[in-house]
Formats: structure tokens, sequence, C-alpha cells
């Protein structure tokens, strides 16, 4: 019997390899992003392979995920794996000068659609006393850089919430892991600049960055081990990324 993953932040980067990672194992995928477009083409392309169902969705608005899941086709209402993926970065600026727009963004995407699609989906994985929850972190949650602010402090709350959920299913089949990457060549940069190609490409000059696939990998890895192993936490960067030290200013 074909299981079912859901994957937030599916129409690019590290949703859009999972989401192929997981149909090349004969998955029924749940696909959710707001670019419907995308959306569509991406699922009329790994509905050749599986059974395929697109939900053009902002994680961001309460009322629309709550409503999202409440009737969803047979086939697919039991939801095996969650993978939160939706996230963004927004500027790079210190917080002292940093646009509240971008903050509210990043707030709104990395912490609440992330709380939002969790809780629309848990339920029904404790009824059934089954399923995977798989965040999508960041080596920023858990080590600062200059202009990380807000988005480290999501990130930090992702990795929290995910330790949190599991007392809360303490008893349960139920599983949960935070997975945290470092530098990864997607959009995220180009997202982050607002579509400057020349800032996102050198962030990534020079080294070789993680990719979407290393990370669908690893989603796959953590989600197939048995029953009674959960990773909690991992932490994941290319060999060309390390921590940098602390930083002293002198007078």
């Amino acid at each position: 019997m074909a299981r079912n993953i859901l994957i937030t932040g599916a129409t690019a980067g590290f949703g859009k390899s999972i989401a192929e990672r997981f149909a090349t194992e004969g998955w029924n995928l749940i696909l959710v992003g707001r670019r419907a477009e995308r959306l569509k083409a991406i699922s009329a392309e790994l509905g050749k392979k599986v059974a395929v169902l697109p939900v053009t969705l902002d994680v961001r608005r309460r009322k629309a995920v709550e409503q999202a899941f409440t009737e969803l086709p047979e086939k697919f209402k039991a939801i095996d794996i969650l993978v939160n993926n939706a996230g963004l970065a927004a500027g790079l600026g210190p917080a002292q000068s940093a646009d509240l727009d971008d903050w509210d963004a990043m707030v709104d995407t990395n912490i609440k659609g992330l709380m939002y699609m969790t809780r629309a989906i848990l339920p029904g994985m404790v009824a059934r006393n089954s399923g995977h929850i798989v965040n999508i972190g960041s080596i920023s949650g858990s080590w600062p850089y200059e202009g990380g602010n807000v988005y480290g402090g999501t990130k930090a709350f992702v990795a929290q919430f995910s330790r949190n959920l599991r007392p809360d299913l303490s008893g349960t089949a139920i599983r949960v892991t935070n997975i945290k990457p470092g530098i990864a060549e997607t959009e995220f940069s180009l997202v982050r600049f607002k579509g400057d190609t020349v800032k996102a490409k050198a962030v990534y000059q020079g080294c070789q960055p993680l990719t979407a696939e290393d990370i669908a990998e690893i989603v796959f890895w953590v989600t197939h081990l048995p029953a009674h192993v959960n990773v909690n936490d991992l932490e994941v960067m290319p060999v060309c990324q390390s921590w940098a030290g602390y930083k002293i200013h002198r007078e």
C-alpha cells in the first residue's frame, strides 16, 4: 500500500527535491506551495510516476491551512510524513536598520506557517498512532552570524518546537526530526536578496555548498530508519563551511 508524504514549499529547492526523491520510491505526494503554475508543472511531471495532490496554499494563512486538510481525497487522508519545509530568509541587514516587513515575513512563514501545518496534520497522526514530522531548520538556529538576527531566531524556534513535540508525543509511535542545513545552493539567497542574482551567486562562489538533493537524501534516510529510531536533530554543513570563532571588536 502506497504511503503519503506532505511537503510544504514544494515548488523549488529542498521541497521539490524531496518530492522527487520520494516519488522514485512510489510514495503518494501532497505538494503544497504558493506558486500555482509551478506547482501544477511539478505535479504533472511527478504525476507520471506516482499519485500527486497539488495544494495551492500560503501556509501563513491560518484559516486557509485549517480548511485545506479537512476534506482530503480518500487516497491521501492518512499522512505518514509531514515535511515542514516552507521558509525563507529576507534581508541581511543589522537589526538596527532591518526592514520590519522582512521580519514579519520570516516570523509568519518560518514560525507561524510551521505551527499551523503541524497543528492541522498532527491530530490525524495521533489518532492513527503513526507518523513522522520532519522540520527543516537551519544551522542559523544554533550559531549566530551578522545579519542573521530574526532569521536565526525563527530557526531557533523550529529547533525548540521540534524538541518540545517529543515529550508531548511521548507514548505514541510518532517521530519528530529537525534537520539543520548549512549553506546550500537553492533559491534561498535569491529570495533573501529579493531577486538580485549577483548577490545571490556571490554567496556560493569559491566553495561547494550543499545541494537540494543532499537534503532530500537525508530526509529520506531519517524517515526510513527502523520505527523505534528517532533522529532528534541532524546538523549538516558542506566541508567548505565551518565555524568562524568569536568576533572581538577592538578600539
